[in-house]
């Protein structure tokens, strides 16, 4: 049985759902435990809107966009971090973060609270971090050298397994690491922002996967250009609460079941030996089985997508329930990114609920 350390995962992650008012706009979390998010991704539901990514290290008002390569904006969507929510500005512009009437949903993550330092590790770079070693989940920000072969410390004592990195200054995509892309991670990379497969080019990561201490640098200008500001988002697996992992998909409509260890909340999929785009599911939006009839693709605008591309959400793990690019066509690979709603066995050994 898998035992977890983690036994409410909503004090670390939590998906929200609220409707726009146009106006100042508290909106709180209904999660087993207070959430205050330090990372928070923002997507409206009824029209196209660029996603919004904001955390509380580089400030409230600091957007970046999962669907675009462009240079952070300042705008103030998000006016405060709260203890079990954040406060939204009104939606003047029609943007997309608080349209009147119109529905939303928030994705949350814990870090630190807002409370940052300086991580002196890394090779030639330091590092402000937040980190919450607890559900392994570190916010980094630093400035590039151009140099080749340089790290940065993460500050969670354990080998990250996903990271995000996003160029801050300039247009340029959103650089990703998976531990189990390829058979090679450390030589690859995707972007978040695009539908494009797995490349491979030692600029990223300088082909060496990151440490328990560390994650190194390539000299490419999506990572570690000279001067430029950068912000990185990194993960650890934890047993009961998170897993980043892989399959292949069988073509089938009885497809792969993936063993999470934890009845899902969020999960996220890319196909990676063919262009694909991010596949985004919660069970939030949809309470029951089966899943994906009310998805997002995290590299487009798009509204949330009414198709049939179905998932089972199960006590421990997810199961394909459709013949589909997005997450179960024959032969193709694919990495998937989960958190839980509940671990399969509490620390006590109590199993799950039955989806």
């Amino acid at each position: 049985m898998a035992y977890t350390t983690i036994d409410d995962p909503s004090a670390h992650f939590q998906t929200t759902l609220y409707t726009g008012n146009n106006d100042v706009q508290v909106v709180t979390n209904g999660g087993n435990s207070n959430l205050q998010p330090d990372w928070v991704w923002l997507k409206q539901r009824t029209n196209a809107r660029w996603h919004r990514l904001l955390d509380s290290t580089r400030g409230a008002s600091k957007n970046l966009y999962a669907n675009e390569d462009d240079a952070e904006g300042t705008e103030t969507s998000l006016t405060a971090f709260g203890s079990d929510g954040f406060t939204l500005a009104a939606d003047g512009s029609s943007d997309g973060w608080n349209e009147d009437g119109d529905a939303h949903v928030a994705w949350q993550w814990k870090a630190n609270g807002g409370t940052t330092s300086t991580n002196t590790t890394g090779l030639n770079i330091d590092t402000t971090v937040q980190a919450n070693t607890t559900a392994g989940f570190s916010i980094m920000t630093y400035t590039g050298t151009g140099t080749d072969n340089d790290s940065l410390g993460h500050g969670l004592g354990a080998v990250p397994h996903w990271v995000i990195v996003k160029n801050r200054d300039e247009a340029n995509g959103w650089q990703m690491y998976h531990h189990k892309n390829t058979s090679a991670p450390q030589t690859d990379y995707l972007n978040l922002d695009d539908n494009g497969a797995t490349a491979d080019d030692s600029d990223r990561w300088s082909d060496q996967g990151p440490s328990s201490t560390i994650i190194t640098l390539g000299g490419n200008d999506g990572v570690s250009k000279a001067n430029v500001k950068y912000v990185c988002y990194a993960f650890t697996e934890i047993q009961g609460y998170s897993k980043f992992g892989k399959y292949t998909g069988n073509g089938n409509a009885s497809g792969p079941f993936l063993y999470l260890g934890f009845k899902p909340a969020w999960l996220m999929i890319k196909r990676t030996s063919n262009a694909e785009n991010w596949f985004m599911v919660d069970n939030t939006r949809e309470t029951a089985n089966p899943r994906g009839a009310k998805f997002f693709y995290a590299n487009e605008a798009n509204a949330e997508v009414t198709s049939d591309k179905y998932i089972d959400f199960l006590s421990n793990g997810f199961k394909c329930r459709d013949v589909t690019g997005f997450h179960n066509d024959n032969n193709e690979t694919y990495i998937y990114m989960a958190f839980a709603e509940q671990p399969f066995t509490s620390s006590q050994g109590v199993p799950a609920n039955a989806e």
